[in-house]
């Protein structure tokens, strides 16, 4: 049968291109927040020392998962500390391609799920608090720098962020940009079909003065000392001169493939004009959709994903006569690990003048 082939083609595509002899730690954990009532599910994946058998994280009928060893010991030493941020209506699991790929690489890689905006957690009045998003990152970076006996050391000054659509416009706000909520509407007002503003009037975070007021604040994480933004959205509300003042190296990388609710003009190749040339980074992957950021899908998954929620299957297709989304990732994972790793040579060469 072509079934059992064909996932396991998709399997050894996945999972070898990342692998190597290390093994990989995998942990979980809820960081209470009694003041603001917004509890974080942290996912981290940390380089590991451990023999035991890895299982897989975040497998399901649809998507692919990645291995890991739940609970194990962190490797010694001090690693880079990546935090990731989902898209709208994504979550942790979607990018588990992407964490597994820099932990290999010797990264300690931390996630969340943002209230309000995930699969498990639709809230609406918790997705309205947009603002706090980048909050959320910042607790996570908190987590992992309090916890070296869980997670490992963090290297210091290598703390980056790396975000997929809304979490790319989320890496951006942490890194210093800002956000004009009326100059947003306004460009909606000519842009309608684009995603962003679809998600943004859905979320409606400027709804109240002090709703916009927040949006608009500085939400910067001076500890963040480079972003990567994949396929962002709501890159249009960011004001000209936060951008041309970005204090933070910044690889954008964009799906070549537009669509009419997310093109590269619009967002991405849009957004670069406007960020500092000589320390940012714009890659326009020809083949590669959004969705080529999210999880791999297993075989049948299309018709699994449109049973239930019709014209959503798209989220496993990329672009006509692409390569397989393994090879697309593998390469992005290749272009982040390697602008981190000159990132943090520039850095050092910086603090030692």
């Amino acid at each position: 049968m072509k079934t059992p082939f064909a996932a396991l083609l998709l399997l050894c595509l996945a999972a070898p291109a990342f692998a190597d002899a290390s093994a990989i730690g995998f942990k979980t954990t809820t960081l209470p927040d009694t003041h603001n009532n917004r509890p974080l599910e942290l996912a981290v994946w940390y380089p590991s020392t451990s023999t035991a058998k890895p299982e897989l994280i975040a497998d399901s009928v649809v998507f692919i998962g990645a291995l890991g060893v739940h609970d194990a010991a962190p490797a010694a030493g001090e690693h880079p500390l990546v935090v990731l941020s989902h898209g709208y209506g994504g979550n942790w699991g979607k990018q588990v391609w992407l964490a597994s790929g820099l932990a290999h690489r010797g990264y300690i890689v931390a996630a969340v799920n943002h209230p309000g905006t995930t699969s498990k957690d639709r809230s609406p009045a918790a997705a309205a608090q947009l603002w706090q998003r980048p909050a959320d990152l910042s607790r996570a970076i908190d987590a992992v720098l309090a916890a070296p006996t869980s997670f490992g050391a963090v290297a210091k000054n290598r703390i980056a962020a790396v975000g997929h659509s809304l979490g790319g416009w989320t890496v951006m706000e942490i890194a210093g940009a800002r956000f004009d909520p009326d100059l947003f509407s306004q460009d909606c007002s000519a842009h309608p079909k684009l995603g962003g503003c679809i998600g943004y009037q859905e979320m409606n975070p400027a709804a109240t003065p002090a709703g916009k007021a927040r949006l608009a604040a500085d939400l910067s994480d001076k500890r963040v000392t480079a972003i990567v933004s994949l396929d962002l959205g709501l890159s249009r509300g960011m004001t000209d001169a936060s951008l041309a003042v970005l204090p933070v190296p910044a690889l954008v990388i964009a799906g070549g493939v537009p669509t009419e609710d997310m093109s590269p003009e619009l967002e991405s190749a849009h957004m670069v004009k406007r960020l500092p040339e000589a320390s940012t980074q714009y890659v326009e992957i020809s083949d590669a959709t959004h969705f080529s950021f999210m999880s791999i899908c297993k075989p049948g998954a299309v018709a699994l994903i449109e049973e239930g929620s019709p014209g959503d299957g798209k989220i496993c297709r990329d672009g006509d006569g692409a390569r397989p989304r393994a090879v697309i990732q593998q390469q992005v994972v290749e272009l982040i690990s390697g602008f981190l790793a000159r990132t943090s040579v520039q850095n050092q060469a910086i603090t030692k003048r």
